[in-house]
């Protein structure tokens, strides 16, 4: 992971801010206001052509977010501050969102190409009129039978609105761009459009194009004819028609792609029953405070994080985890805001509100991931700054080759138009930002955070996975596991008189005794009188009227009482596998010795073998005695193990699998994981962990499942080749139609719809991530 970055060594000093920017419409628009915001000093801004928002590093004491939107508009775009997002509990309603969303997407050029349904609506209304226009010229110059006399002044008078007002925002941003000396996008369709369309203005008033019977064909590669009697009306029509249709169903994909972020981001309740003076009051959820005390019936979704203090139910989290399986919570168990109480009433005691929810933390962590970068992306930012005005650059070489080659004009100008209109560089800018909104956002669905795109990268380099035990690979609470009775008794009645008795105690391997009692016997203990604890050694007192002992065996030994050679045996065999024995007497006899050890998770064998899939190489890490080590790694198929290794070790460990020159992945969930995660190329956390093991992953993983640890890698490294996939394709396009359209080998028309389809290819191809399981 953790090379030092940017962000890495920054000072106190130093503030973040974050703006909408509006007027982008290509990848080379965000590259131009990225390199504006970097020459200032003191500044880091990193630009995102997709999501339509720059992130700002800045000095405080020597530069405010006015300077910083000063620039911005200086470059000639629009500007400001992006509202922190407020997920529930602070959660806007769906009507302010809206109007929220309609305010952010001002129209930027293209008329609405932003993600809001409102833009979008302004944008197909552009093209719906642009396109019933345009079919009729685009058929007449195709098909010469459909050619009656005059049909030339026809197309003109339906391609004119085209030009003029369906390209109406390419023009504007064209003029726009050039007050301010930039070339982009809208620059290379707007000359080419209405080069096309000037041409034919003078062919039909000063050329032969005008006269009654005129008829021309339709060729897919340069015209070659009369200069006086060529029309490009079709082109003129048909190019911003096609790029229209481009930039709306880009528009649209956008917004899928950020789908699952806005869903996350209002997946709360809106008003929570809250107790005051012993009555329910109905107030909305960002009026909660840590400490306040709220009602939840059957069917309600939990306000905030907090802590069960009244009641009993099962609790469905499948919305931010992933896990489709209700979890049964109690009076004292912790539940998180915006999981959904499936049958009792609960009181819950709130300890997070507002940003300090998980649900805000996990909309941070995926909003965050969304605005970054990959490393092959910022090549890709580079080719875009340069692009547009090496593009025309090629098209007026093309022009004056051809003319120098050919003396054809019709020719040289049909190639140089074709080279503007078939230059795409917003398939490079939108290559990598859509692949992670979607694959970030399907993670946050699954219940799988990825911090930032240099994560992906690390997935796939990982070659070993290093799993911390307790709590990650087993459950991190110790269970009953095993009773071995002798002949004078019963397993239920030795769980009856020893549950009782261990029920009273609050030591883990008591309460472990006691809750296996009652899961096994399915009945209520009942109470013990003259409970005493020995400290160290067990528990004795008096139930259902016998004299019961349950601890070590040096307190059987010290009350006078032998075991027999079986229980012996049962204790060794027990100590052999790394479980604690528990000796139960009564009325002066030992009858039995129960097994207690934290238990190994359902899932974490099959996840292990996922991760062998995977090309990873598991390693057993742990503090626990070697016996409890080799046996949970036996159970699970780990063949390294690590184990009687101190918290501060963990990191010497991660450093030693290092310098054997192996990449190596770390999965923990501890306090004392956090330093070994940090060390590790790439960190894992369990989501049921510690914020500090959290905070030093690189993946964090909201459910207390291994399996996820292989899922988060899948998709990382699918994420990834999605987003290699998109820059080839983008690369592969630009290298291959340029040459094309230089050599006469494109109409365009033909080049224009290319054009527009190759953005819409990339983000259709991210939107498969959405299918990720």
């Amino acid at each position: 992971m953790h090379s030092t970055t940017e962000t890495e060594t920054r000072t106190a000093a130093d503030s973040t801010a974050e703006l909408a920017i509006g007027g982008m419409t290509c990848a080379s628009c965000a590259a131009r206001i990225e390199k504006k915001l970097n020459r200032m000093d003191g500044v880091t801004a990193t630009v995102n052509y997709a999501t339509e928002k720059a992130k700002v590093s800045y000095r405080g004491e020597d530069l405010s977010v006015q300077d910083l939107i000063a620039t911005v508009e200086k470059t000639g775009y629009t500007a400001e501050p992006v509202r922190a997002p407020e997920p529930p509990p602070t959660a806007r309603t769906g009507a302010d969102a809206q109007d929220t969303g309609a305010r952010d997407a001002q129209d930027t050029g293209t008329d609405g190409a932003g993600t809001d349904d409102g833009a979008s609506g302004a944008l197909r209304q552009r093209l719906i009129v642009s396109a019933v226009l345009s079919a009729p010229v685009i058929l007449l110059a195709m098909v010469p039978p459909f050619q009656f006399d005059n049909w030339q002044w026809l197309s003109l008078t339906l391609a004119a609105p085209v030009v003029v007002w369906g390209g109406l925002p390419f023009h504007r941003a064209t003029w726009a761009g050039l007050r301010h000396g930039a070339a982009t996008m809208d620059t290379l369709v707007s000359i080419g459009t209405l080069a096309a369309f000037g041409w034919s203005l003078w062919a039909l008033f000063f050329g032969d194009a005008g006269m009654p019977g005129m008829r021309h064909g339709f060729d897919f590669t340069v015209r070659h004819a009369g200069d006086t009697s060529t029309l490009y009306l079709e082109v003129a029509a048909g190019v911003i028609t096609f790029i229209l249709l481009g930039r709306y169903l880009e528009a649209r994909s956008k917004r899928k792609a950020g789908s699952a972020l806005r869903a996350l981001l209002h997946l709360g309740a809106k008003e929570v029953s809250v107790l005051r003076g012993g009555t329910e009051v109905r107030v909305p959820v960002a009026r909660l405070a840590v400490g306040d005390r709220f009602v939840v019936r059957p069917g309600e979704k939990i306000a905030t994080d907090g802590t069960v203090v009244e009641g009993a139910s099962a609790v469905d989290a499948s919305m931010l985890t992933g896990e489709s399986v209700p979890v049964e919570v109690s009076a004292g168990d912790d539940v998180t805001g915006a999981t959904v109480n499936t049958s009792g009433r609960l009181v819950v005691e709130a300890t997070r509100v507002g940003a300090d929810t998980q649900l805000a933390r996990m909309a941070k962590l995926v909003e965050d991931a969304q605005s970054g970068k990959a490393e092959v992306q910022r090549l890709a930012d580079r080719i875009s700054a340069v692009f547009v005005p090496a593009v025309l650059v090629i098209a007026l070489v093309t022009l004056v080759v051809w003319l120098l080659a050919t003396d054809d004009v019709t020719a040289a100008f049909t190639a140089a138009v074709a080279v503007l209109i078939i230059a795409c560089p917003c398939a490079l800018g939108l290559a990598t930002p859509t692949a992670l909104m979607v694959g970030t956002g399907r993670g946050a669905q699954l219940g799988i955070l990825i911090k930032g795109p240099e994560v992906l990268e690390t997935t796939r380099r990982v070659d070993t996975i290093v799993l911390d035990k307790t709590g990650t690979v087993t459950t991190g609470r110790m269970t009953l596991l095993d009773v071995h009775t002798t002949a004078t008794t019963t397993e239920n009645e030795v769980l009856r008189l020893a549950g009782a008795l261990e029920h009273s105690s609050e030591h883990p391997i008591a309460q472990a005794v006691a809750t296996g009692a009652t899961d096994r016997t399915g009945t209520t203990l009942p109470t013990p009188e003259d409970f005493t604890n020995v400290p160290g050694l067990g528990v004795r007192g008096t139930v259902d009227g016998h004299r019961v002992l349950v601890g070590r065996p040096r307190l059987l030994a010290d009350a006078g009482i032998g075991t027999p050679e079986a229980l012996s045996r049962a204790v060794t065999d027990a100590a052999a596998q790394g479980r604690t024995a528990v000796l139960v007497a009564w009325d002066g006899e030992a009858r039995a010795v129960l097994e207690v050890a934290d238990k190994v998770k359902d899932t974490s064998a099959e996840a292990i073998a996922e991760l062998r899939a995977l090309g990873l190489r598991p390693v057993l890490l742990t503090g626990d005695n070697r016996a409890a080590a080799e046996t949970v790694a036996h159970a699970v198929g780990v063949d390294e193990v690590h184990a009687e290794v101190l918290p501060e070790e963990k990191v010497h460990v991660i450093e030693r699998l290092q310098a054997e020159g192996r990449s190596v992945a770390m999965v923990g969930d501890g306090v004392n994981d956090a330093a070994a995660l940090a060390t590790a190329d790439l960190g894992l956390a369990m989501g049921t962990g510690t914020d500090a093991a959290i905070e030093a992953s690189d993946l964090t993983l909201v459910r207390g499942d291994l399996k996820v640890a292989a899922d988060a890698i899948r998709l990382s490294r699918r994420t990834l080749a999605t987003i290699r996939g998109n820059l080839f394709w983008a690369f592969g396009y630009n290298i291959a139609a340029l040459p094309l359209a230089a050599f006469g080998l494109l109409n365009p028309m033909i080049a224009g719809a290319a054009m527009a389809f190759s953005s819409v290819f990339v983000v259709t191809n991210s939107l498969r991530l959405r299918a990720f399981t």
